[in-house]
């Protein structure tokens, strides 16, 4: 991804790879070497399970999570766009439940481009160069 705007629900091995630009919302599980290589674009990830620490190549990304407004308003908008066009129920259960749902939520960033985001990442519940 270079710079396509998506929403899944969910990916197996190797998500992200290589992701140079773009933005993703991930609403399932993703599997093992999420992120390997990205250096540009960003992700948000539902991970109700918690078990996205896990799967992701921590060499060239972090994770933040969502308690800046503007990220949350990012992703929201994204959702309603998705469920909009595709009357999606897990989007629908998301939106319905959005003040618990929003603290599954992962931003993955990659290291290289945090300092060009147009907003403020969190302090709290970052986890760099998780292992």
């Amino acid at each position: 991804n270079s710079g396509a705007v998506a929403v899944i629900e969910g990916c197996g091995a190797n998500g992200c790879e290589y992701m140079t630009g773009g933005k993703v919302a991930i609403l399932g599980t993703v599997g093992h070497n999420f992120g390997a290589g990205m250096t540009g674009g960003m992700a948000y990830i539902h991970d109700a399970s918690e078990i996205l620490e896990r799967q992701i190549n921590p060499e060239t990304i972090s994770l933040y999570r969502l308690t800046e407004s503007y990220w949350q308003d990012d992703l929201k908008s994204l959702l309603i766009d998705h469920f909009e066009h595709t009357k999606s129920a897990l989007a629908e259960r998301i939106l319905s439940n959005w003040d618990q749902e929003i603290g599954h939520f992962w931003h993955v960033v990659p290291n290289e481009s945090i300092k060009t985001l147009p907003a403020a990442l969190a302090t709290e519940g970052a986890t760099d160069q998780v292992a």
